[in-house]
């Protein structure tokens, strides 16, 4: 199949053309590098730099290489910069996706698989959370995919050939377990990075918003996917995907671990006693959020591979060690 990855040199996005390649798709990967880094993108992958906004350079790039299928990644995903900026994160995460539609449209592209968020759900009453949960942002950002979500809708009612899925992706971990491709943002807000560029000194401390939450030790739990998972579950769902699909799926292990969990796993993967200040909770925290991924593991029978916290962070732990500066290493 010939794929155009948005976002391909991303975190998320240069991990999943890595594995389309290795499926023995073809694979052109776009991207704006304002945050993604063309170091990442796999050497057998056609590589073009490219903005959402440039309709008519996405129109030629897929009737160039007869795409048949688009992997949607490019993104803003920040929420505190979306509360301060919340233009641009409309304007990239929701225009940039229309602009992307209409390219498809016009280039007769009729596949989308499409990296939502958990954030849509804003802060649920219970866990763990299924995709029929009410969806009630609480940032920009959660918003932003939120109104993607209803263009999708909109637009398969619209186009009857048109099929697309939308995957809910709750906490991205870990790196390339081959060790060739790794998390490298600026800035990072990810806890399991900041712990370990804590361990390599690029850190003073580690600082835990919050221990007085009601979990077992106080400090929020999450539920942390391998970005190896997470890509395996897009290439199964684009393998499925039929004329007139609307699918939606959570992405997760279907368990949290807690900040204070994460950072012990650090200490035993690294050998390293990584200092950690102990703050006030950040507004928005919820205590405790993790995914049901039951609907995609019965109706596609993806499931998660990586499900302990020591096995993810050993994965990130591998790369970090080797690119302390990440991509400029």
């Amino acid at each position: 199949m010939n794929v155009l990855v948005a976002g391909g040199a991303g975190y998320i996005g240069s991990h999943a053309v890595k594995q389309l390649i290795e499926a023995g798709h073809r694979v052109v990967a776009v991207d704006n590098l304002y945050r993604g880094h063309s170091q990442a993108v796999h050497p057998q992958a056609t590589f073009r730099e490219i903005d959402l906004a440039d309709m008519q350079s996405l129109v030629d790039v897929l009737a160039e290489n007869k795409i048949d299928c688009v992997m949607h990644f490019a993104a803003l995903a920040y929420v505190g910069e979306s509360v301060a900026d919340p233009l641009s994160y409309y304007e990239n995460n929701t225009a940039g996706t229309i602009s992307l539609l209409k390219a498809m449209d016009t280039t007769g592209v009729k596949r989308l698989v499409f990296s939502s968020t958990c954030a849509t759900y804003g802060e649920p009453e219970t866990t763990p959370i299924v995709e029929t949960m009410r969806q009630e942002p609480i940032s920009p950002y959660g918003w932003s995919k939120w109104c993607v979500e209803r263009v999708l809708k909109d637009y398969a009612a619209a186009d009857k050939e048109f099929a697309f899925v939308s995957l809910r992706y709750f906490n991205v971990a870990g790196c390339a377990t081959d060790g060739s491709l790794g998390e490298d943002h600026d800035p990072e807000t990810h806890l399991i990075p900041v712990v370990l560029q804590t361990a390599l000194g690029r850190r003073e401390k580690v600082t835990v918003f919050g221990t007085d939450y009601p979990t077992p030790d106080g400090t929020c739990i999450r539920d942390y996917i391998h970005v190896e998972d997470l890509c395996t579950a897009h290439i199964t769902a684009m393998e499925a995907l039929r004329p007139g699909d609307g699918r939606f799926y959570n992405l997760g292990i279907g368990r949290g671990y807690s900040v204070r969990e994460v950072i012990d796993s650090a200490r035993r993967i690294t050998g390293i006693d990584i200092p950690v200040e102990y703050g006030k909770r950040r507004p928005g925290d919820p205590a405790v959020l993790f995914a049901d991924a039951g609907k995609i593991q019965h109706e596609l029978g993806w499931s998660a591979r990586y499900t302990g916290i020591d096995q993810i962070v050993a994965t990130a732990w591998r790369w970090f060690e080797k690119h302390p500066n990440g991509y400029t290493d």
